[in-house]
């Protein structure tokens, strides 16, 4: 499954909010909604995340094994 747990720590520990993506970047509602609900992205979005918030895809986004 993957999972966005890390992006919400990136943000965090990078000062921004879900409302600064959204209004500053023109990240869309639905983005950060398909975030919350661990659905999937595209990723060209993934790239937008790591350019805007000067990261790696690890820190966006990660595999967790389902049993």
């Amino acid at each position: 499954m993957i999972s966005y747990a890390p992006f919400w720590k990136t943000i965090k520990a990078k000062g921004f909010s879900t409302y600064k993506l959204i209004n500053d970047y023109e990240i869309s509602n639905s983005t950060i909604q398909r975030l919350r609900e661990n659905k999937g992205i595209t990723t060209t979005t993934i790239d937008d995340f790591c350019k805007i918030l000067d990261c790696r895809v690890e820190d966006i986004v990660e595999y967790v094994k389902e049993d």
